[in-house]
């Protein structure tokens, strides 16, 4: 399964409203899970099972919430059974296709 999420606070203490610190914590939460990943300008993509997935994405949510009263959390799956290595396959088929 992929998983591509975004989570920020909705408020931010910085005078450019920069909320980069904040999601910084929860990009380490996932880099540390050991899960497949990858964390672009606006999604962080992480491949795994269901509950492993989830958990990563809810401490992610409250890292950010500790910086925050209020927190934005955005996902998208790709529920595919039986399909692993997803997270670069996707891609690479595209790819392909493009030459």
């Amino acid at each position: 399964m992929l998983f591509a999420f975004s989570v920020a606070p909705t408020t931010a203490d910085t005078p450019d409203g920069s909320v980069s610190a904040a999601v910084a914590e929860a990009v380490r939460i996932v880099r540390e899970s050991g899960l497949p990943n990858e964390t672009t300008a606006m999604f962080t993509t992480l491949e795994g099972e269901w509950d492993e997935c989830m958990d990563v994405i809810r401490r992610a949510t409250e890292a950010v919430a500790a910086t925050s009263p209020r927190v934005s959390l955005v996902i998208k799956a790709d529920i595919r059974p039986g399909y692993t290595g997803q997270l670069t396959e996707k891609v690479r088929r595209v790819e392909d296709r493009l030459r």
